[in-house]
Protein backbone atom coordinates (compact mmCIF):
# COMPACT_ATOMS: atom_id res chain seq x y z
CA UNK A 1 0.00 0.00 0.00
CA UNK A 2 1.33 3.44 -0.88
CA UNK A 3 2.04 5.92 1.88
CA UNK A 4 0.84 9.49 1.62
CA UNK A 5 4.34 10.92 1.29
CA UNK A 6 6.05 12.58 -1.64
CA UNK A 7 9.51 11.30 -2.63
CA UNK A 8 12.05 13.52 -4.36
CA UNK A 9 14.47 11.35 -6.38
CA UNK A 10 17.76 13.13 -7.00
CA UNK A 11 20.36 12.17 -9.56
CA UNK A 12 24.01 12.86 -8.66
CA UNK A 13 26.36 13.29 -11.63
CA UNK A 14 25.87 16.68 -13.31
CA UNK A 15 22.73 17.18 -11.24
CA UNK A 16 24.04 17.69 -7.72
CA UNK A 17 27.73 17.78 -8.58
CA UNK A 18 29.86 18.72 -11.56
CA UNK A 19 31.01 15.35 -12.83
CA UNK A 20 32.23 16.90 -16.07
CA UNK A 21 34.61 19.01 -13.99
CA UNK A 22 35.84 15.90 -12.17
CA UNK A 23 36.46 14.14 -15.50
CA UNK A 24 38.44 17.16 -16.71
CA UNK A 25 40.55 17.09 -13.54
CA UNK A 26 41.15 13.36 -13.99
CA UNK A 27 42.21 13.83 -17.60
CA UNK A 28 44.53 16.69 -16.69
CA UNK A 29 46.14 14.59 -13.96
CA UNK A 30 46.65 11.68 -16.35
CA UNK A 31 48.28 13.96 -18.90
CA UNK A 32 50.57 15.65 -16.39
CA UNK A 33 51.69 12.27 -15.05
CA UNK A 34 51.80 10.13 -18.19
CA UNK A 35 51.48 12.39 -21.23
CA UNK A 36 48.75 13.21 -23.73
CA UNK A 37 48.86 9.82 -25.47
CA UNK A 38 48.30 7.94 -22.22
CA UNK A 39 45.48 10.31 -21.27
CA UNK A 40 43.77 9.42 -24.55
CA UNK A 41 44.42 5.72 -23.94
CA UNK A 42 42.75 5.84 -20.52
CA UNK A 43 39.61 7.39 -22.00
CA UNK A 44 39.58 4.81 -24.78
CA UNK A 45 39.68 2.07 -22.13
CA UNK A 46 37.00 3.87 -20.15
CA UNK A 47 34.73 4.09 -23.21
CA UNK A 48 35.16 0.38 -23.99
CA UNK A 49 34.33 -0.61 -20.44
CA UNK A 50 31.33 1.69 -20.40
CA UNK A 51 30.04 0.09 -23.57
CA UNK A 52 30.58 -3.40 -22.17
CA UNK A 53 29.30 -2.83 -18.64
CA UNK A 54 26.76 -0.08 -19.13
CA UNK A 55 28.28 2.13 -16.44
CA UNK A 56 31.12 4.58 -15.81
CA UNK A 57 33.93 2.44 -14.37
CA UNK A 58 36.77 4.78 -13.44
CA UNK A 59 38.50 2.29 -11.15
CA UNK A 60 38.19 -0.63 -13.57
CA UNK A 61 39.56 1.52 -16.37
CA UNK A 62 42.55 2.35 -14.18
CA UNK A 63 43.18 -1.37 -13.60
CA UNK A 64 43.35 -1.91 -17.37
CA UNK A 65 45.35 1.30 -17.86
CA UNK A 66 48.21 -0.05 -15.76
CA UNK A 67 49.23 -2.43 -18.56
CA UNK A 68 52.74 -1.47 -19.61
CA UNK A 69 53.05 1.09 -16.81
CA UNK A 70 53.69 -1.11 -13.78
CA UNK A 71 57.05 0.52 -13.06
CA UNK A 72 55.87 4.09 -13.65
CA UNK A 73 56.42 6.10 -10.45
CA UNK A 74 53.08 7.92 -10.80
CA UNK A 75 50.88 4.86 -11.33
CA UNK A 76 50.03 4.15 -7.70
CA UNK A 77 49.33 7.83 -7.07
CA UNK A 78 46.38 7.63 -9.46
CA UNK A 79 44.41 5.39 -7.11
CA UNK A 80 44.82 7.96 -4.36
CA UNK A 81 43.71 10.70 -6.74
CA UNK A 82 40.48 8.85 -7.49
CA UNK A 83 39.66 7.58 -4.02
CA UNK A 84 40.51 10.81 -2.21
CA UNK A 85 39.17 13.27 -4.78
CA UNK A 86 37.49 16.22 -2.97
CA UNK A 87 34.02 15.80 -4.44
CA UNK A 88 32.57 18.31 -1.99
CA UNK A 89 34.42 20.99 -3.96
CA UNK A 90 32.57 19.85 -7.10
CA UNK A 91 29.07 20.31 -5.69
CA UNK A 92 27.06 22.75 -7.76
CA UNK A 93 26.22 25.99 -5.92
CA UNK A 94 23.37 25.53 -3.42
CA UNK A 95 23.11 21.77 -4.09
CA UNK A 96 22.96 20.88 -0.40
CA UNK A 97 20.67 23.85 0.25
CA UNK A 98 18.34 22.45 -2.41
CA UNK A 99 18.24 19.09 -0.64
CA UNK A 100 17.49 20.80 2.66
CA UNK A 101 14.72 22.85 1.02
CA UNK A 102 13.13 19.80 -0.57
CA UNK A 103 13.15 18.02 2.78
CA UNK A 104 10.72 20.61 4.16
CA UNK A 105 7.91 19.20 2.00
CA UNK A 106 9.13 15.82 0.69
CA UNK A 107 11.56 13.01 1.42
CA UNK A 108 14.78 13.41 -0.62
CA UNK A 109 16.31 10.16 -1.90
CA UNK A 110 19.36 9.78 -4.14
CA UNK A 111 18.64 7.66 -7.23
CA UNK A 112 21.85 7.22 -9.21
CA UNK A 113 23.42 4.99 -11.79
CA UNK A 114 26.91 3.68 -11.08
CA UNK A 115 29.18 1.00 -9.68
CA UNK A 116 29.01 -0.09 -6.04
CA UNK A 117 32.48 1.11 -4.98
CA UNK A 118 33.37 4.44 -6.55
CA UNK A 119 29.86 5.91 -6.83
CA UNK A 120 28.93 5.54 -3.15
CA UNK A 121 32.35 6.88 -2.16
CA UNK A 122 31.76 9.91 -4.38
CA UNK A 123 28.37 10.47 -2.75
CA UNK A 124 29.87 10.17 0.74
CA UNK A 125 32.77 12.51 0.03
CA UNK A 126 30.52 15.11 -1.55
CA UNK A 127 28.37 15.27 1.60
CA UNK A 128 25.28 14.06 -0.26
CA UNK A 129 25.03 10.84 1.75
CA UNK A 130 24.82 12.78 5.01
CA UNK A 131 22.44 15.37 3.52
CA UNK A 132 19.94 12.62 2.64
CA UNK A 133 20.50 10.64 5.87
CA UNK A 134 21.84 7.72 3.85
CA UNK A 135 18.80 7.39 1.61
CA UNK A 136 20.86 6.36 -1.42
CA UNK A 137 19.95 3.98 -4.24
CA UNK A 138 22.50 3.06 -6.91
CA UNK A 139 21.63 0.83 -9.86
CA UNK A 140 23.11 -0.06 -13.23
CA UNK A 141 20.11 1.43 -15.06
CA UNK A 142 17.78 3.18 -12.64
CA UNK A 143 15.03 3.70 -15.22
CA UNK A 144 14.71 -0.09 -15.57
CA UNK A 145 14.24 -0.87 -11.87
CA UNK A 146 11.58 1.55 -10.74
CA UNK A 147 9.77 -1.36 -9.12
CA UNK A 148 12.76 -1.82 -6.81
CA UNK A 149 12.75 1.87 -5.96
CA UNK A 150 9.03 1.81 -5.17
CA UNK A 151 9.43 -1.17 -2.84
CA UNK A 152 12.19 0.61 -0.96
CA UNK A 153 10.42 3.96 -0.87
CA UNK A 154 6.65 3.65 -1.43
CA UNK A 155 4.87 6.94 -1.98
CA UNK A 156 1.77 8.40 -3.59
CA UNK A 157 3.86 10.71 -5.78
CA UNK A 158 7.45 10.93 -6.99
CA UNK A 159 9.54 13.78 -8.39
CA UNK A 160 12.66 12.87 -10.40
CA UNK A 161 15.39 15.50 -10.82
CA UNK A 162 17.96 14.61 -13.51
CA UNK A 163 20.20 16.10 -16.21
CA UNK A 164 19.24 13.43 -18.78
CA UNK A 165 15.94 14.18 -20.49
CA UNK A 166 15.71 10.74 -22.10
CA UNK A 167 15.90 9.02 -18.69
CA UNK A 168 13.18 11.29 -17.37
CA UNK A 169 11.03 10.38 -20.37
CA UNK A 170 11.60 6.66 -19.81
CA UNK A 171 10.59 6.95 -16.16
CA UNK A 172 7.52 8.99 -17.03
CA UNK A 173 6.35 6.24 -19.38
CA UNK A 174 6.45 3.79 -16.47
CA UNK A 175 5.04 5.88 -13.62
CA UNK A 176 2.79 8.22 -15.59
CA UNK A 177 0.94 10.82 -13.56
CA UNK A 178 2.52 9.56 -10.33
CA UNK A 179 5.86 11.08 -11.46
CA UNK A 180 6.77 14.70 -12.02
CA UNK A 181 9.98 15.05 -14.05
CA UNK A 182 12.39 17.93 -13.48
CA UNK A 183 15.11 18.50 -16.08
CA UNK A 184 18.26 20.30 -14.90
CA UNK A 185 20.13 21.91 -17.79
CA UNK A 186 23.62 21.26 -16.41
CA UNK A 187 26.43 19.25 -17.97
CA UNK A 188 27.12 17.92 -21.43
CA UNK A 189 24.21 15.46 -21.52
CA UNK A 190 21.68 18.18 -20.72
CA UNK A 191 23.04 20.45 -23.44
CA UNK A 192 23.14 17.76 -26.14
CA UNK A 193 20.76 18.14 -29.05
CA UNK A 194 18.91 14.89 -28.27
CA UNK A 195 17.74 16.30 -24.95
CA UNK A 196 15.36 18.59 -26.83
CA UNK A 197 13.78 15.62 -28.61
CA UNK A 198 12.94 13.54 -25.53
CA UNK A 199 9.29 12.54 -25.33
CA UNK A 200 7.39 13.01 -23.21
CA UNK A 201 9.04 16.35 -22.50
CA UNK A 202 9.99 17.12 -18.88
CA UNK A 203 7.25 18.57 -16.70
CA UNK A 204 9.59 21.28 -15.44
CA UNK A 205 12.95 22.58 -16.64
CA UNK A 206 15.39 24.46 -14.42
CA UNK A 207 18.78 25.89 -15.33
CA UNK A 208 20.64 24.85 -12.19
CA UNK A 209 20.00 22.70 -9.13
CA UNK A 210 19.89 25.76 -6.90
CA UNK A 211 16.72 26.85 -8.71
CA UNK A 212 14.82 24.28 -6.65
CA UNK A 213 14.99 26.83 -3.83
CA UNK A 214 12.51 28.94 -5.79
CA UNK A 215 9.88 26.18 -5.89
CA UNK A 216 7.53 24.57 -3.42
CA UNK A 217 5.40 21.45 -3.40
CA UNK A 218 2.60 22.93 -5.47
CA UNK A 219 5.00 23.53 -8.38
CA UNK A 220 5.46 19.79 -8.73
CA UNK A 221 1.80 19.02 -9.39
CA UNK A 222 1.27 17.33 -6.07
CA UNK A 223 -0.72 18.14 -2.99
CA UNK A 224 0.72 17.43 0.46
Amino acid sequence: MLTDRVIFLLDVDNTLLDNDGFAQDLGDRLESSFGAAERARYWEIFARRREALGLADYLGALQDFRSGLDDHPQLLEMSDFLLEYPFASRLFPQALDAIAHVSTFALPVVLSDGDIVFQPRKIHRAGIWAATDGRVLIYLHKEQVLDHMQRRYPARHYVMVDDKAHLLAAMKKVLGARLTTVFVRQGHYALAAESKAAQPAPDLTIERIGDLLNHNVTDFEVRP
